[in-house]
């Protein structure tokens, strides 16, 4: 069984979502499907098939989330002695070698990955070349668009 790592603040924001979709979209979807079905003939009642796919929608995400936090090995980095190292969760300053321009990344599970945010999955190309690498450390990230190298500046446990 596959496990998912995942940070504190990921499973808040996934199990506020499963209950907003169990308590407040399961029942609005219920109350749309009951109201077209009253409006008579079901195989040419748009409104009926456009709820049951909302319906069917709905369903899939809860049973996917449920199975994400069933499986998910949640990680609080704040209580990991610091090290310097780079390790799921943390947040880290890094500098482009080339343009010392400055980066700050956090490497989190996939669920939350948003990359406008600068959170990163740590399956992404850059958290793999960072993970286990130590404040100093010049990395080398393949990117699609050619190797670049970071310089990491500081590794920090929030």
């Amino acid at each position: 069984m596959t496990k998912y790592p995942m940070t504190v603040t990921g499973e808040a924001n996934l199990r506020a979502e499963l209950e907003r979709l169990k308590k407040v979209d399961r029942p609005r979807i219920v109350a749309a499907i009951a109201e077209a079905r009253e409006h008579g003939d079901l195989k040419e009642n748009a409104e009926y098939h456009a709820a049951r796919e909302q319906q069917s929608f709905n369903e899939g995400r809860v049973m996917e989330i449920e199975g994400r936090l069933g499986n998910a090995q949640v990680i609080d980095v704040t209580t990991i002695p610091k090290t310097g190292k780079v390790i799921f969760g943390t947040t880290i300053d890094l500098i482009n070698v080339a343009t010392d321009e400055t980066l700050t990344y956090r490497i989190v599970g996939e669920d939350e990955a948003d990359v406008k945010s600068n959170l990163i999955s740590v399956g992404s190309p850059i958290a793999r070349a960072l993970i286990g690498k130590e404040e100093g450390d010049v990395v080398v990230v393949k990117a699609p668009g050619g190797d670049i190298e970071y310089e990491i500046d500081q590794v920090q446990h929030i």
